[in-house]
């Protein structure tokens, strides 16, 4: 039997739109900051993974492309990407290289770098992205942040869109950085709950 239709059951256009308008003005890669801050937000709160559960524009698109468009092999994953040391592993990578991003933007700030117009995919190859910003729109450590943070969202996507053809269309959601921080937090929240 299917479920009824949510509004948030579509929020896989979501992470179409985010993409397709940074490709064109790198500036809208702030959105992002959404997807990294509400699960968080919610998992504090609420000491759930709703966010991941209904939310999660990627896990639907990764669902969509996978599932209703059989772009995937349907394979079970290696137990290793969803192991504990891998996955907080790949949450301590990758909460590294947001790190990274915010101390690159701090140097622009401060006048000790310049901006640069790339984008890097998978964190090395690094993408001539100038079309998609004109130098004076805004300050350059804001576009500098641009720049960054969409190299992040789109090499995660990357990642997914990988591991969805190759095993199950949601591989990636088992070792999602979002999804283990999360997880910790609720994990977190329900322990200092616990009566003593």
């Amino acid at each position: 039997m299917n479920r009824k239709k949510h509004w948030y059951d579509y929020l896989w256009i979501w992470s179409i739109l985010y993409f397709t308008l940074g490709f064109f003005n790198i500036l809208f890669a702030w959105l992002g900051m959404i997807d990294f801050l509400l699960p968080m937000l919610l998992a504090i709160f609420g000491g759930n993974k709703f966010f991941c559960n209904h939310l999660c524009g990627r896990g639907q698109l990764f669902t969509v492309l996978g599932k209703t468009c059989k772009c995937s092999r349907q394979k079970p994953a290696p137990g290793w990407l969803s192991s504990k040391w891998f996955r907080y592993g790949f949450l301590i990578f990758f909460l590294t290289m947001f790190g990274n991003i915010l101390y690159q933007t701090y140097l622009v700030y401060g006048g000790a770098a310049s901006l640069r117009e790339v984008v890097k995919l998978f964190w090395t190859f690094r993408v001539p992205w100038d079309w998609a910003y004109t130098a004076g729109t805004t300050a350059d450590w804001v576009a500098q942040f641009s720049f960054g943070f969409y190299s992040l969202m789109l090499t995660s996507t990357l990642i997914g869109l990988i591991v969805m053809l190759l095993y199950r269309p949601r591989t990636w959601c088992s070792f999602c950085p979002m999804g283990s921080m999360t997880q910790l937090i609720c994990k977190l929240k329900h322990h200092n709950q616990m009566p003593e």
